[in-house]
């Protein structure tokens, strides 16, 4: 198995693993008391269905993008690890642990995916050109 294959597939064991804790999370283990529940679903699993296409599809800077929006889930499992009793801590354990797999699989993704190829046709229009002016400016020279 690649490096590449590796993060890759961690990034999407973290994305969806976050994705399953929180929707479980705020839906049947632990719904909040002092909010209605499908406006916590809004603000914590709408931010993670932005990325989700680009992901699927394997894009180097979606997968970028996605490590600033690990970030706000990893504070927010720690505040709720630290912070609360019982279930809740352990949840919020949880998802801090997701939220870092999620970090390190697309930073992995990112950085050793590379930047994207130039497709065949326009490298070789490229290549021609290049050569026509190195041949005009050779001729123009002498």
């Amino acid at each position: 198995m690649s490096k590449i294959t590796l993060y890759r597939w961690m990034s999407l064991v973290g994305y969806f693993a976050l994705l399953f804790l929180i929707l479980n999370w705020f839906t049947w283990i632990a719904p909040p008391e002092k909010f209605p529940r499908s406006m916590v679903l809004m603000i914590l699993l709408l931010p993670l269905l932005i990325p989700l296409r680009g992901l699927l599809h394997g894009k180097r800077r979606t997968h970028q993008w996605v490590i600033f929006l690990s970030l706000a889930y990893f504070m927010g499992g720690i505040d709720v690890w630290f912070n609360q009793n019982g279930l809740r801590a352990y949840l919020g354990a949880a998802m801090t642990l997701f939220s870092v797999v999620l970090f390190v699989g697309c930073s992995g993704y990112g950085k050793h995916m590379g930047p994207p190829r130039e497709p065949r046709k326009e490298k070789k229009a490229r290549l021609a050109r290049e050569a026509a002016e190195a041949d005009a400016a050779r001729r123009s020279a002498s």
